[in-house]
Formats: structure tokens, sequence, C-alpha cells
């Protein structure tokens, strides 16, 4: 069988050419992003892989589904770039791949610590060799309460790194399943020195961290969020860093960050002001997008993107 590999990187690239004829997969490569130019290279094939960068609209929904693909594996946990629900209208299944939660744990905990230990002020003036220490003195996991909002693979594997740490954890989501102190979200978002997001983007988490909500966090609290840029009310955060209502945020993900993460903008203007405005600040880590990023991660995400193709053929899915 065939499938269409659209928006392959490099290092994805070489990983399906090595695994995909080992399954029994003849992969059609592309680096482009799915686009409507691209649909003819899906043509005789029922199963296409998708990144998580680029929106799958519903005209290309319509499109893929004239040239007769019935299935859509993408590359990634959250499905909020494709409109499921009408794919499935236009009989094209979509399924999402599983892939190391670790990458994502580990990174979480890493800009935690960052964030209360003020990394980015203090490497920052190194580079510049200024090696005085810096007026705010950082904090110790163990003397704080760490909220974890979602525990699914990647909240809980959080919460099993930060056991070692010896804070206290609190977690909050609709459906409990870790082995957590779960607590309604006010009462987590009032204890909570640290809050991070782990939660899969819906209509019913757009902005689950509003305006309201922030306001609610305990003074001096930080945020991390490496799960979706819109789970977060930015313009909210930005007014609470700003009045020196929250004492910092770790950001991997950020609402906007579409054509600006991924790409190369060291030669044009950055149009998303609240992006170039938290940058600024000493209190606020950003990178793009990349917690998932590993060598484990990214074999995984192949490899299960080809396997979901294959059991799709087969007549089995996950989902």
């Amino acid at each position: 069988m065939g499938i269409t590999v659209y928006g392959c990187g490099p290092d994805e690239a070489v990983l399906f050419r090595e695994m995909a004829p080992r399954l029994g997969v003849m992969p059609t490569i592309t680096e482009a992003a799915i686009s409507a130019a691209g649909i003819g290279l899906a043509s005789g094939n029922r199963c296409v892989s998708v990144d998580h960068k680029t929106a799958v609209t519903d005209s290309l929904l319509r499109a893929l589904a004239r040239v007769g693909v019935r299935y859509i594996s993408t590359r990634s946990i959250g499905y909020n770039h494709i409109d499921v629900t009408y794919a499935e209208s236009l009989g094209i299944f979509v399924e999402n791949v599983a892939y190391s939660p670790d990458s994502v744990a580990d990174y979480t905990l890493m800009l935690m610590l960052m964030a209360v230990r003020n990394a980015k002020s203090t490497v920052r003036r190194a580079d510049i060799h200024d090696y005085r220490l810096n007026e705010i003195r950082g904090k110790e996991l163990r003397d704080l309460t760490v909220g974890v909002i979602g525990t699914g693979r990647i909240g809980a594997a959080v919460i099993d790194r930060l056991r070692g740490f010896g804070c206290r954890t609190l977690a909050y989501d609709n459906r409990p399943k870790a082995f957590a102190d779960y607590v309604p979200l006010d009462e987590l978002l009032r204890r909570s020195d640290i809050v991070t997001l782990h939660t899969p983007l819906t209509a019913q988490t757009h902005h689950l961290l509003d305006r309201g909500r922030i306001e609610r966090l305990k003074r001096g609290a930080f945020i991390v969020n490496t799960g979706r840029g819109s789970l977060l009310d930015t313009d909210a955060l930005l007014a609470a860093l700003e009045s020196g209502r929250l004492a910092g945020a770790a950001l991997d993900v950020l609402e906007g960050e579409e054509g600006i993460f991924y790409a190369d903008c060291r030669g044009r203007p950055i149009e998303n002001k609240v992006l170039l405005r938290l940058q600024e600040l000493p209190s606020v880590l950003i990178s793009p997008h990349t917690a998932y990023y590993t060598d484990h991660a990214l074999s995984d995400a192949v490899e299960n993107s080809i396997v979901n193709c294959l059991n799709f053929e087969c007549g089995k899915r996950h989902g």
C-alpha cells in the first residue's frame, strides 16, 4: 500500500524511508505543507500523513476526499488543526499518534526549573560578562505547590517527575486517571505556585486560563505551557506579568505562533506584538514549540503514523 506524507522534514523523511518499506508501505514524501497545489500527490493513496504545523482546512479536506483519501494520520497528539467532525462527514477518518510523553514531560520540568531559578536573566547577564548574583533569589521546587491541568499521558508523566523533587502536587482533569491529588480548577489556581498546562485544545478549553482565572492565581505564581497556545489568554497573561501579579511564565507554545515558529524570521519583521513584548520581559521564557522534538518521540510519531495507516487499511482503528 502507499501513503502520502505532507510537511515532512528531512529528519522525518529519513525515518519514513527507513521504516515504511520494512512495514510493506511505499511512501510518497514531500517537504511541502499540504496545500491545494499538492493534493495531486495523494491521488491513488487512501491514506495520508500530515504534520501539526499546517491547518488542514475544510477546502483541503474536500479536495482530499475528491481524490479518494479516506484516512488522515496527523503526526501529533493534538487535532486542533483539523475539523475532525467535518472530515468524517466527508468520509475521511482522522487519528492522532502516540509518541513518548517523556519528551514533553522532561521539557516541562526543565522550563519549571528555569522559571523559578531566573535562568533567562542569569544566562543573559553571564553572556555579557556580568557575573553578579541576580537581585531576585530562586525558589526550590520542594517548597512549592505545582498544579497540573490535564493528566493524560504527558500530564501523568509530569506528575511522576515532580514526585522526585518533593513538592506538593495538585491535579485537575474532567476525567481523572493519574494517581494524584485532584481538586477543582479554582482551588488548584488559588493554591498553586506553578501551574502547568497539558490538556487538549478544544472549543471547551480555548482560553481555559482566561483573564478571570489568571486573576485567581496566587500572587507571584508562574505559568508553564507546553500544551497549546490558545489554552491561555495571552493578552491577559501579559497584563498580569507587566503588573507584577505573576512572577513569570515559560511558554513553548503561543497564540499566533503559526508562520513564526519553525521559520527563520531574522530577516523580516515579527507581526505578533504580544510575542515581542513577552520576549522583552526578563521573567518570560519563550521556545518555538519544541518540547516534543526528541529522537525518541520523532521515531515514535513516524512509526505510529505508518502503523495507523496500515491498521485503517486492515479495518482496525485505535480511536
